[in-house]
C-alpha cells in the first residue's frame, strides 16, 4: 500500500511571499513533493492562474495526483526538474511569473526507511529520487577507492573521505554492502571517537552518496540558467537549499545576475556592455526561530531569490 507523500515545507511563508503572487500569473514549483509550496501558492491564485508542479518521485507524483485532483489551474509533471526547458515547452508555455525549487532530500524520503535515505534505519541502500538508475548501493560497491573518496570529500566535505573510502573497499571485499545500516557502521569505524560527537558520523557521507546518486549538483547548476531565462520581466526565482554546496552554487549565480558593468574602474566608458539581469532580493533568508522548533529539519535551510529586470 503506498504511503501519502509526507513533507513538511520549509520557509513556506518567505518563499510564497518572495514571489510576489499574480492572481492571474503562471507559476512552477520544481520540486513539488507533498505540494505544500503548491498549495499555498495555488491559495493566491485565482481561476485564470496556472500551476505547473515538477516532481521525479513517482510517490511524489501520486500525491500531488489526489491532492489536486479536480484543480484547471494545475498540472503535474512526472520528470527531473534538470528538463524544465523541455517540460514548458511541451505545455506551450513560454514564459513564467515565478519558480520556486525546494531543494534536497524530503521529509518523506528520509521517513520511508525503505527508500535507503536515512543512517537511524535499517534498510536497502537505494537513494534514488526518481526510483531508477543507479542507486546507493552500486556507487558503494562499484566506485574504485579514488572514485569513492573524491565524490565523500566533494560532496559531503568529509575531511576522513580518504579513511572511510578505505573501509568501504575491505568491508566490500567480504561481502557486498547491501544495507543503509551496514555502511553507516562501516562509515563510522572510519571516523576517529573524538570527532564522532558532532552529529553521527555517516551524515556527510550518506550525504555524498545521495547527491552522486542523483547528480544533486550538476542539475542545480546546468539549469538555473534554464529557469532563470523562461522568467518574464519581473518574475522571481526562489530557490531554497539545505547546505553549504548548493547554497553556494545558486549565490554565485545570483551574483552574476545583478553583475552589471565590469570593466576596469579607471576606463572612461563602459566597454564590456554588461548590464545587471536581475535583482536579488532575498540572500540567505533562514527559519524563523519558531519555525525551528517546529522542524529541526529547517535549521539548516536558506531561502535566495532573483527578480529578473
Amino acid at each position: 500500500m503506498l504511503m501519502d507523500f509526507k513533507h513538511i515545507s520549509v520557509l513556506l511563508e518567505e518563499s510564497v511571499e518572495s514571489l510576489n503572487i499574480k492572481p492571474d500569473g503562471v507559476y512552477v514549483d520544481c520540486t513539488a513533493g507533498g505540494g505544500g509550496h503548491s498549495a499555498a501558492i495555488l491559495f493566491h491564485l485565482g481561476e485564470n492562474g496556472r500551476m505547473v508542479l515538477i516532481d521525479q518521485d513517482p510517490d511524489a507524483v501520486n500525491t500531488l495526483k489526489k491532492r489536486f485532483d479536480g484543480d484547471k489551474r494545475v498540472t503535474i509533471v512526472h520528470d527531473n526538474f534538470s528538463n524544465f526547458s523541455n517540460i514548458l515547452s511541451d505545455l506551450g508555455i513560454d514564459a513564467v511569473d515565478g519558480i520556486v525549487a525546494d531543494l534536497g532530500v524530503s521529509s518523506h524520503q528520509l521517513d520511508t526507511a525503505e527508500r535507503g535515505f536515512s543512517f537511524h534505519h535499517d534498510a536497502n541502500l537505494d537513494m534514488r529520487m526518481s526510483q531508477q538508475g543507479k542507486s546507493a548501493a552500486d556507487v558503494v560497491n562499484t566506485y574504485s577507492k579514488n572514485e569513492l573518496a573524491s565524490v565523500i570529500l566533494r560532496y559531503g566535505e568529509e575531511k576522513f573521505a580518504d579513511r572511510v573510502a578505505n573501509e568501504i573497499i575491505k568491508a566490500r571485499e567480504a561481502k557486498r554492502i547491501e544495507t543503509t545500516l551496514e555502511l553507516a557502521r562501516i562509515v563510522s569505524s572510519a571516523i576517529p571517537a573524538k570527532f564522532r560527537r558532532n552529529g553521527h558520523p555517516a551524515r556527510k557521507t550518506f550525504q555524498a552518496i545521495r547527491i552522486e546518486v542523483n547528480g544533486e549538483l550538476d542539475v542545480l547548476k546546468n539549469t538555473l540558467p534554464d529557469m532563470f531565462e523562461k522568467l518574464k520581466s519581473n518574475g522571481v526565482l526562489s530557490v531554497i537549499t539545505f547546505h553549504s554546496l548548493e547554497d553556494k552554487i545558486v549565490k554565485d549565480y545570483f551574483r552574476t545576475l545583478k553583475e552589471g558593468c565590469t570593466c576596469p574602474k579607471d576606463f572612461p566608458v563602459c566597454v564590456c556592455g554588461k548590464k545587471p539581469k536581475a535583482v536579488v532580493k532575498s540572500a540567505g533568508v533562514k527559519a524563523s526561530g519558531k519555525e525551528l522548533d517546529e522542524n529541526n529539519r529547517s535549521r539548516s535551510a536558506k531561502l535566495r531569490t532573483a527578480m529578473k529586470i
